[in-house]
């Protein structure tokens, strides 16, 4: 079942008030959450928004956004363009582990059902629902207040001022032992979230049997700290994944944040970084067995505790080869922009590279060739070359062998 009131759009397109039941009061609050989030999301214009780079989904007052990725401005925004666009953001995130999902074409779903939102939601409901077969575990904390029998410790002071009539309780701290803690209290709020959320869609009963199974709970208010607090423990391993989701769903949710009751939630991602962890994971994948070892995450300190890190380097034998930084825009020029050269100028001399390479998506695989930066000594300098990926294969899906291929182009 999809979700009514529904809309798709592309990101970096243009969505009007009063288009496709986008209203002023979703105006307003998609306004104030990017206000909460530095203007990083969307541009505000007089009557819409335009959207950014960032993908996902968001719902806001029953109406629920879904902004897909595109390489190909001039691309038709068509339901058919939109379903593989769907997929193609569903399938980075699962191979990225940003969500946990059978491949797109194997999925027990219609086309009409995949929803990002549903996916997240159904996610942490089954990783709750195997918590609870496996047992829920329980956990000492402290307690205080008046109870009718003495233990623990007693603090004198708020014993004689609460219970100078009341003798026959004791005003302590004590341990209890049981399953309304910190852990259940995060997930418990989750599932609040996702019942809230889910009305109206095959999910919502789904959520309320897995609330009937699930202990009652104290309600918190939990924020980015109260994820510092959870313990550290063996014990705590099999709640990993599903904290992982409902500190996203928690995190995500902003109740109230219009100037109404409604209540949003925003699960977002930015495309340059999904594009950047993509390409990483197949060139790991490619790279196995083949004398090439790939890294992420390479930092090098630059300028006064400033960093500078390029997205993929790969090494032979400790020597670095290669140095790839991803961009996820579609270049129109002959040539990339004087910055991102002056950037991959900079990682070959902090790397001490031959060779650095700007790697955009495309709907086709080609390498310009790679040309020496102007000298500044005799020495000869190192290079820098453009490439272009095919992002989707010959039926219309997101790439798998991606890795492969641009191992081979870079070989060639």
């Amino acid at each position: 079942m999809f979700r009514k009131d529904s809309i798709q759009v592309f990101e970096h397109s243009f969505l009007p008030i009063g288009e496709k039941g986008f209203d002023k009061r979703h105006f307003v609050a998609l306004s104030k959450l990017n206000a909460l989030h530095n203007y990083q999301y969307f541009d505000l214009k007089h009557n819409g928004i335009v959207f950014k780079q960032f993908v996902g989904v968001i719902q806001v007052d029953g109406l629920t956004i879904e902004i897909l990725p595109k390489i190909d401005r001039y691309e038709t925004e068509n339901t058919t363009n939109k379903i593989k666009w769907q997929k193609v953001l569903i399938e980075m995130l699962r191979v990225t582990r940003k969500v946990k999902i059978q491949q797109i074409g194997q999925a027990n779903v219609s086309k009409q059902s995949i929803h990002l939102l549903d996916i997240y939601f159904e996610w942490f409901l089954k990783e709750v629902q195997l918590l609870i077969h496996q047992g829920l575990i329980k956990q000492y904390y402290k307690e205080t207040g008046n109870i009718k029998a003495l233990k623990g410790k007693l603090k004198f002071a708020e014993n004689i001022n609460k219970n100078l009539i009341h003798k026959e309780r004791f005003y302590t701290t004590h341990q209890v032992y049981e399953k309304d803690h910190l852990i259940h209290q995060i997930l418990g709020q989750a599932l609040d979230i996702i019942s809230h959320l889910s009305k109206g869609t095959y999910l919502y009963s789904k959520c309320k049997t897995v609330q009937l199974d699930f202990p009652e709970v104290k309600v918190i208010k939990v924020n980015e700290q109260t994820f510092t607090k959870i313990p550290q423990s063996r014990k705590i391993a099999p709640y990993e994944m599903a904290l992982s989701i409902a500190r996203l769903i928690i995190l995500s949710y902003a109740p109230s944040i219009s100037s109404g009751s409604e209540n949003m939630i925003a699960l977002l991602f930015d495309m340059n970084g999904l594009w950047e962890e993509y390409v990483l994971v197949k060139l790991k994948q490619a790279a196995q067995d083949s004398g090439i070892v790939v890294f992420g995450q390479d930092l090098k300190l630059f300028w006064n505790k400033t960093n500078i890190r390029p997205d993929i380097v790969l090494k032979r034998n400790d020597e670095v080869v290669l140095i790839i930084d991803t961009k996820w825009k579609n270049i129109d020029q002959s040539q990339p922009s004087t910055h991102d050269l002056r950037q991959m100028y900079v990682y070959n001399e902090y790397w001490k590279s031959k060779k650095a390479l700007l790697l955009y998506p495309s709907n086709d695989n080609s390498l310009e060739s790679f040309l020496s930066f102007e000298k500044i000594t005799e020495n000869e300098h190192h290079q820098c070359g453009s490439g272009k990926i095919s992002v989707l294969n010959s039926f219309g899906q997101l790439d798998d062998s991606i890795g492969i291929k641009l191992l081979n182009i870079i070989k060639n």
